[in-house]
């Protein structure tokens, strides 16, 4: 399994920069709108580097266990089934201060919450298709980052 902070294997880089990566996925509703170009480009031009990259598709038991987090939660089948709805582009992305930097590029959940700018005000249409996904956390971040990449080295 991918040790995603620490890719390249060294324990320095891992305790150094943890918080320099974060997970990101655009969503089948981004896909299908024709939006991930443009949401790419944003993540590009706000200063993160994409450090892995794939477009794929989930299937519902894989959306499941991606999601498991939420299982209890009202709106999770709902969830699973949009996810596992058409392709998604999963990356990891590097800059300083990584997860909290992606958040604040995203927006809020709720697009009609999201400040003026953020990529969800610009391309989400709900609060359950909103454009992205983003790790709300260094080790959200990292167990995401595995779910989805295996075997990634730090290019030196």
């Amino acid at each position: 399994m991918l040790n995603f902070a620490a890719a390249g294997g060294s324990k320095r880089y891992k305790n150094k920069n943890m918080t320099n990566r974060t997970f990101t996925m655009i969503k089948p509703d981004a896909m299908k709108n024709g939006h991930a170009g443009a949401i790419l480009d944003r993540i590009i031009r706000e200063g993160f580097k994409i450090v892995a990259l794939k477009m794929t598709e989930l299937s519902q038991a894989k959306a499941g266990e991606f999601y498991a987090v939420h299982k209890e939660r009202p709106f999770y089948a709902e969830l699973v089934t949009f996810m596992s709805s058409g392709p998604i582009i999963a990356a990891i992305l590097e800059k300083d201060n990584a997860v909290a930097e992606f958040r604040n590029l995203i927006g809020a959940t709720n697009p009609a919450q999201a400040a003026e700018g953020t990529i969800r005000k610009l391309f989400a249409t709900s609060v359950g298709e909103n454009a992205v996904h983003g790790s709300d956390s260094d080790e959200n971040a990292e167990i995401e980052g595995n779910f989805f990449f295996s075997g990634l080295e730090r290019s030196m």
